[in-house]
């Protein structure tokens, strides 16, 4: 789509938007785990645990329908010592070693085994590209376009957005240069994690006062989002069966390929390098049985 193109649709982006995040059943990324990406912008904390910054969502790049992406993937640490950080081929659409043996662990009976489960399960992530308007921890970024990856907590702000509840309140693209609205990420620490709940969309308005040159700026210098969907980029089942025994200590064997277990978890900030990591990834959600798609389910009974 072109920068023109985009000014003059964008009257009909909400409702293909959520339309399509109705339907979506599978967006993948290739995380890169153990080397920072200059391109991924990341919020600052204080000791205490708190951030504070200003961004604007941006809409889909040329080429593509959506102005996000959304993958799983799975990291926690084995009783060799070993880590398992992978994406998990459930975003593709794919049978995955470790959503199989989840599967076949919660339905045993056995308490411990669900517990595994819980260490185990998948976690949800969203990747979109934003315009860093405020961030006092490094100022640096301001005025820059970077990709930006949030949990399910930020995507449904995104949402209820798009569609709000109350009928005094007028529906919101956040990803539109003209009658978008800006982001305030606010980070705290509650029970030890980060807790996004007082963030919020200011009031609508033009991005960069609506000046089209720096507007086609922005969009020139926006990042495809379709390279984190590829399936070439997945490691094959055999592979990640063959780690996750390694992991494990042992075999997986008698995988089932009966429905896995829905567990998705809220991304976690740590970047984790695979060689010699001393403490687990930390993230948590509002229910150990955190389904994704929940959300859409209830869009689906409320139409």
């Amino acid at each position: 789509m072109s920068f023109d193109a985009l000014k003059s649709n964008r009257g009909n982006q909400i409702a293909s938007m959520i339309k399509a995040a109705e339907a979506i059943n599978g967006n993948g990324q290739q995380e890169k785990k153990s080397y920072v990406d200059e391109r991924v912008w990341k919020p600052t904390v204080d000791k205490a645990g708190n951030g504070y910054a200003v961004i604007r969502f941006l809409p889909a790049a040329a080429g593509e329908d959506l102005p996000w992406v959304r993958y799983w993937d799975h990291a926690f640490q084995g009783p060799t010592g070993q880590w398992y950080i992978e994406n998990s081929l459930t975003s593709i659409n794919k049978p995955d070693p470790v959503s199989e043996l989840n599967s076949k662990l919660w339905n045993s009976g056995v308490e411990d085994d669900k517990a595994t489960v819980r260490k185990q399960k998948r976690r949800l992530h969203y990747v979109a590209n934003i315009l860093v308007e405020s961030d006092p921890g490094n100022p640096q970024n301001e005025g820059k376009v970077f990709l930006y990856k949030f949990g399910k907590k930020i995507f449904d702000m995104i949402m209820d957005a798009m569609q709000p509840e109350f009928q005094d309140e007028d529906p919101i693209n956040p990803f539109d240069f003209w009658e978008g609205a800006s982001f305030k990420l606010k980070i705290r620490k509650v029970e030890g994690y980060r807790n996004y709940d007082k963030s919020e969309f200011a009031s609508p308005g033009a991005l960069l006062n609506g000046d089209e040159e720096e507007l086609r700026k922005v969009y020139n210098s926006m990042y495809p989002l379709q390279e984190f969907a590829d399936p070439t980029k997945y490691k094959s089942y055999d592979e990640l069966k063959e780690k996750l025994n390694r992991v494990l200590g042992g075999t997986t064997a008698s995988f089932t390929t009966a429905e896995s277990v829905s567990l998705d978890e809220p991304a976690a900030e740590p970047v984790i390098s695979e060689a010699a990591p001393t403490s687990p990834p930390v993230a948590k959600s509002s229910s150990d049985d955190d389904d994704t798609m929940s959300y859409f389910a209830k869009l689906a009974q409320d139409g």
